[in-house]
């Protein structure tokens, strides 16, 4: 068999070089085409630098460019610059501005395209492949909006005449700048970008995964975008849906627990709406520990150029308690002074604001909302703020309050400032002994001694009401009224977070005189005492204080403003005592009552 292959090609030689011909044609014809390839890259490179200037109407740089044959066209480069368009229909950039930075950086981008070309048609690629993406926004003062542009012009979103399938992005970043005074730029990490449907002058849709740096969790979004505003990129259109999970709040110092929200949002990427639900199911404060359900939903503004986000309302429910809550969280320059990014807030904020301060250095988030608590239980923020066991009072509280979290690296309740006004209606103590305590202090208040110890104690319902300020860990409370049937006492002072220090000066006024409290003989033997008890219309009136800690309460009559109301009284003539009528509490006969 080898001897007849053998023969074969000694008879038929001109075949052996006949291939080897094809094959040095083929190796010769690659060479040349590489050549040419090599060649023609400059003239390439040019073209598309050329096409990117006229359709953005801007300078852009292109560092390197190379193209192969080999299974199809294939291009890769790197280094591609494009500068904010100097001159568009319809806007004018000042001649004064000159951008240090590109509106869109490349650090390196390859694609795969068929040969073929058929004329008239938009050139197809599959898959572009790009790294380190920068998007940078200039502000809108950038722009000069002056004559509109031609009549059916549109913005267009990619160079005309391509269309891609798929666009990935590995490590994207958009940056939207602002000249706000006080601000700073709005970053977006972008850790995986897809853009697809890609085409001149239309939108693309798009997915993107990020993480969010405070408080930290992954965001995924999705939803369209463009088509690309070459007049003003930041006016380009925005819309989709958003996933944000396993946020931990204890990024935050002060609170805890982890959030997880939807939601969805449209506009431009430089004026964002946003409406969306947040669910944090062991919402708590860290210094005391026992979590609550906080649920919300939201609508809110987006200030794409500094990341201002106006809250317009926040509807949230806390335990069993409702409230809703408008203003704003400003994203700070180190150094402003907090209350200075509140002022394009939307919300109304009361008369009595919330005090300047000052910001620590670093970037952070001033917040200032108006809070209105309509429908609430007192028990659940007692809660929140107790580090064990149940809460000391129940009932239904309503409270108007302005809070005010200023950047800083203490605790929350260290920063923040609440002032307001609140009402806690049918309150009931969970405490036996105080409940008890209330029980006598309102009976003897309207003169019925007698009844104490036939009536339930938890019958017995109070009202609370005063104006407030919460500010440096220190609640103060200047004109406190806690009224019980035949009783109202009026309290002014502080008591603090850390610790429950107590620090209270007041008056508890009853109905009834001191003998009508006594009842009884001992009743009888306390009537020339009446009159030196009585004051401003009530029957009885005692001042007090009150101080220690919450855990170690120390309780006391000021017996020297009781003793300059005796005085003031002796010096004044006796009125002649009115007959006791048939309704009058008269216990003269009676035995003493306890």
């Amino acid at each position: 068999m080898t001897e007849v292959r053998t023969s074969f090609l000694r008879r038929h030689r001109w075949l052996q070089w006949a291939a080897l011909s094809v094959v040095l044609v083929l190796i010769t014809l690659a060479g040349i085409a590489a050549f040419l390839l090599h060649r023609a890259e400059p003239f390439v490179r040019a073209s598309i630098v050329e096409a990117i200037q006229q359709h953005f109407h801007a300078r852009v740089e292109l560092d390197s460019f190379h193209m192969s044959l080999k299974d199809g066209l294939k291009a890769e480069g790197g280094g591609l610059r494009i500068w904010p368009p100097a001159q568009v229909a319809g806007v004018n950039v000042p001649a004064r501005i000159e951008p240090d930075l590109p509106l869109i950086s490349l650090a390196e981008f390859r694609f795969q395209a068929p040969l073929h070309f058929e004329r008239g048609k938009p050139f197809h690629i599959s898959t572009v492949e790009l790294k380190g993406l920068d998007i940078h926004l200039p502000p809108r003062s950038h722009f000069i909006h002056g004559a509109s542009p031609a009549p059916g012009s549109k913005p267009s979103a990619f160079a005309p005449g391509i269309e891609i399938d798929t666009i990935e992005c590995a490590d994207t970043r958009m940056v939207l700048d602002t000249d706000k005074p006080g601000k700073i730029p709005l970053e977006i990490p972008i850790s995986h970008l897809t853009l697809t449907h890609v085409s001149s002058g239309g939108a693309m849709d798009f997915v993107a995964d990020l993480t969010n740096p405070r408080p930290h969790g992954a965001v995924h979004t999705n939803g369209s975008f463009g088509p690309w505003n070459v007049a003003d990129p930041g006016e380009s259109p925005v819309s989709g849906q958003y996933t944000f999970d396993h946020a931990d709040l204890s990024d935050f110092k002060g609170i805890a627990g982890i959030l997880s929200s939807t939601g969805n949002f449209e506009g431009t990427l430089r004026a964002l709406t946003a409406d969306g639900q947040t669910t944090t199911p062991d919402f708590r404060l860290t210094d005391f520990g026992q979590p609550l359900p906080l649920t919300t939903t939201f609508h809110a503004r987006i200030d794409g150029t500094n990341g201002d986000t106006f809250l317009d309302p926040v509807d949230a429910t806390l335990g069993h308690s409702h409230f809703t809550a408008r203003g704003q969280v400003a994203r700070i320059e180190p150094g402003q002074p907090a209350s200075e990014t509140s002022s394009d807030s939307s919300a109304q904020a009361p008369n009595n604001s919330a005090p300047q301060v000052p910001v620590p250095l670093g970037e952070g988030k001033d917040i200032d909302l108006n809070i209105n608590i309509d429908r609430a239980r007192i028990e659940d923020f007692l809660r929140l703020t107790s580090r064990s066991g149940p809460p000391t009072l129940t009932g239904n509280v309503t409270t108007r309050a302005r809070l005010h979290i200023p950047h800083g690296h203490e605790s929350v309740e260290k920063r923040m400032t609440l002032k307001g006004s609140f009402v806690l209606d049918q309150a009931v103590f969970t405490s036996e002994k105080i409940q008890d305590d209330l029980r006598q202090l309102s009976l003897r208040g309207q003169g019925r001694p007698k009844e104490v110890k036939t009536t339930d104690p938890n019958s017995i319902q109070s009202t609370m009401t005063s104006n407030f300020q919460l500010a440096n860990g220190t609640i103060t409370l200047p004109d406190l009224t806690y009224t019980v049937p035949g009783a109202k006492i009026r309290v002014s002072g502080t008591y603090g977070l850390d610790g429950g220090a107590l620090n209270f000066v007041g008056t508890a006024a009853m109905d009834a005189t001191v003998s009508q409290m006594l009842g009884g003989w001992l009743g009888a033997l306390a009537k020339p005492a009446d009159r030196f008890f009585k004051k401003d219309g009530a029957g009885t009136e005692i001042p007090f204080h009150v101080s220690g800690t919450r855990d170690n309460t120390s309780f006391g009559i000021d017996f020297n403003l009781l003793k300059k109301n005796f005085s003031r009284q002796s010096s004044q003539p006796s009125a002649p005592q009115p007959a006791p009528s048939s309704s009058s509490p008269s216990n003269s006969d009676a035995g003493p009552e306890r």
